[in-house]
């Protein structure tokens, strides 16, 4: 159950991070507040902001049932795997060898991390 809740725990962190990514495409020039205010209740920054919170309830039971030193990593790799597809699919970001490089020695350590 707590594999179950970690995965579910992941996918609310990665879908949180792409929703607020996209209600703040397009933000324009501003202050940090002035950005911030002008879309903080869009539809997509509401719902990242739930995916957040429902994620770290989540996370917060797979903690109490699991080793931080192993959840940890395969948390935080799993949901950089993801965002990464993520910003390349829909928000067409460039995804360099440097980049590929530093996922596959990610990938390594979080493989390493969880035996």
């Amino acid at each position: 159950m707590k594999w179950l809740i970690l995965i579910l725990a992941i996918i609310l962190n990665a879908v949180a991070n792409i929703l607020i990514k996209s209600g703040m495409v397009g933000s324009g020039e501003g202050s940090v507040f002035a950005i911030i205010a002008k879309r903080f209740l869009s539809l997509p920054i509401l719902g990242g902001i739930t995916c957040f919170a429902f994620a770290l309830v989540a996370y917060s039971y797979v903690l109490a049932k699991m080793d931080m030193s192993i959840a940890y990593p395969i948390m935080t790799g799993t949901c950089f795997a993801i965002i990464c597809l993520a910003s390349v699919i829909l928000f067409k970001e460039p995804i360099t060898t440097i980049r590929v490089f530093g996922f596959i020695l990610i990938s390594l350590g979080i493989w390493f991390v969880a035996r």
